[in-house]
């Protein structure tokens, strides 16, 4: 998959016509859907030699629902479960916002509170999801919620 940044594909629009937008769309369709969030995330785990087990159970989560969620069969409005597996499958933080955009979540803001200490631990990698969690508490911030009921 060749990969378009946005600025990349508003130029390609900027001289697109409408009639032209079926083909636009067939040929960026790939970049463009939430599905590009699957095989971004595959290619993670490839590049960093984990499994997706591997990332599931460093992430807390059950194993069952993360291949749910990588295989698209599901989807969460959780942002925190797709923080969880960014940070199980050691994750820069780039690389947790892009999949965060992918996922059509918001990515991680400087000016939140909670949101800036994450970025924080992203960066530092201070130890494993539990450690993260110990991190936000001390702090008087919710841990990253794992999953349960949520969708």
């Amino acid at each position: 998959m060749e990969e378009k940044n946005t600025n990349e594909l508003e130029k390609v629009l900027g001289n697109t016509h409408i009639k032209d937008f079926n083909d636009f769309y067939r040929k960026n369709s790939e970049i463009m859907s939430k599905e590009a969030f699957i095989p971004y995330m595959k290619n993670i785990f490839a590049e960093k030699k984990l499994t997706q087990q591997t990332v599931f159970l460093r992430a807390d989560i059950p194993e069952r629902y993360g291949y749910k969620l990588l295989s698209g069969e599901k989807r969460t409005r959780q942002r925190d479960i797709i923080l969880r597996i960014c940070y199980a499958a050691e994750m820069s933080l780039a690389e947790t916002q892009k999949a965060l955009e992918k996922y059509e979540m918001p990515t991680l803001y400087a000016k939140i509170p909670r949101d800036a200490l994450l970025m924080i631990i992203f960066n530092e990698r201070p130890g494993d999801i539990i450690e993260a969690n110990a991190i936000l508490k001390e702090h008087g911030m919710e841990p990253l919620r794992t999953s349960g009921a949520q969708n």
